[in-house]
């Protein structure tokens, strides 16, 4: 219990936007941003102070992932932008800019802080309307039954990356690839709010460009896959595998305390109940005939040593990024909390939806 601190209180600031800390870091993340825009934009080079891997990029979501900010303002700023990446996967430096020049605009113009939110939501509507509209010129009409468009669409943009060096044939074989993604995430029946679906890609080392391809579902990176051994999952009669989604840490900590108090009785590891209610839990997926059991944080070994015995697949250390697209293709609400949690929500997926991946860094060579 020696681990237990008290939960700190949330750290509040109001200071102003005019302090020039706030405004020399604004100032500068906006130049790294311009001149990584548009066709002349140039790469960064970016690493840490104690060494490791240089990435060159020019990349929004590579800039702002990489780079150390300490600003609350340019934290809440980048955070925003890489969200809005994470949700449309494109214009990231543009919105980046877009926000950096709004906020130094608004600055100079010494108005009040409600008036700035006022003004601001007024031209998103305007956008928004305009977007929405017809003579938008940013729509692109495009016949379905005809790939020239999209074609010369997709093969404009990745020409316009030479850091990458791509060929001609790996031009086309990416240019066909990104258009099938594209068609598997248009849906079969169109609705009143029909939503694309969502491609996720997954770089690996090692391999050529024309080796990349398609899977349609969600690939998951397994580590601890042995290589050569086939994967046999736990199937119903109706070949479908059931999965459990976990978003809740089940690695036997003891949960926080919050502000509350943990009242322990003479002789009772917390640690031991931990186990057993893990272990609980993995008897009743085993009962429910589970065959895959996703965690986004760590997994006891021992239940995941136990899944294993019974035959069902542990994914521990999924990432948050994963558990949204995973409750798509498996129809689970993930879990929240162990200690209230009623049962757990069983999904289904075929087997091929989910592809279990081995770690990257252990595929052979070419």
């Amino acid at each position: 219990m020696s681990r237990l601190e008290a939960k700190k209180p949330p750290l509040f600031t109001s200071k102003p936007l005019t302090r020039d800390a706030v405004s020399q870091s604004l100032s500068l993340l906006s130049r790294v941003l311009k001149s990584s825009y548009g066709p002349a934009g140039r790469l960064k080079q970016l690493h840490n102070g104690v060494g490791g891997c240089v990435c060159a990029t020019s990349q929004s979501s590579a800039l702002l992932g990489h780079l150390s900010v300490s600003q609350p303002v340019l934290r809440v700023l980048t955070a925003s932008v890489r969200n809005h990446v994470s949700r449309f996967s494109d214009c990231g430096l543009f919105t980046a800019i877009l926000c950096c020049g709004f906020i130094e605009n608004f600055r100079s113009l010494n108005v009040a802080p409600f008036t700035v939110i006022q003004i601001s939501k007024y031209i998103l509507s305007l956008c928004m309307d305009h977007l929405k509209s017809e003579a938008c010129g940013c729509r692109v009409s495009v016949d379905f039954s005809s790939f020239e468009t999209l074609v010369c669409l997709v093969r404009s943009i990745l020409t316009s990356k030479p850091a990458c060096m791509l060929n001609k044939t790996e031009v086309d074989h990416l240019t066909l690839l990104v258009l099938k993604a594209f068609i598997f995430t248009v849906p079969c029946h169109v609705e009143t709010n029909a939503v694309l679906g969502k491609c996720v890609v997954i770089p690996v080392k090692g391999r050529r460009v024309v080796d990349s391809a398609i899977l349609p579902g969600l690939l998951i990176e397994m580590p601890e896959m042995q290589l050569g051994k086939p994967l046999a999952v736990k199937r119903t009669g109706s070949n479908v595998i059931k999965t459990a989604l976990f978003s809740v840490s089940m690695s036997g900590d003891c949960s926080n305390p919050e502000e509350g108090t943990i009242v322990v009785h003479h002789g009772v590891s917390l640690e031991v109940s931990e186990l057993n209610q893990l272990l609980n839990m993995g008897q009743q997926l085993v009962k429910d005939e589970v065959g895959l059991v996703l965690c986004q944080k760590v997994m006891h070994p021992s239940l995941k040593q136990y899944l294993k015995e019974n035959g069902v697949v542990a994914v521990d250390r999924a990432g948050l990024s994963l558990m949204e697209p995973l409750g798509r293709v498996t129809g689970n609400r993930p879990v929240l909390c162990l200690n209230h949690c009623p049962g757990v929500v069983i999904g289904r997926a075929s087997p091929g939806v989910v592809a279990l991946q081995r770690k990257v860094s252990s595929f052979p060579p070419p």
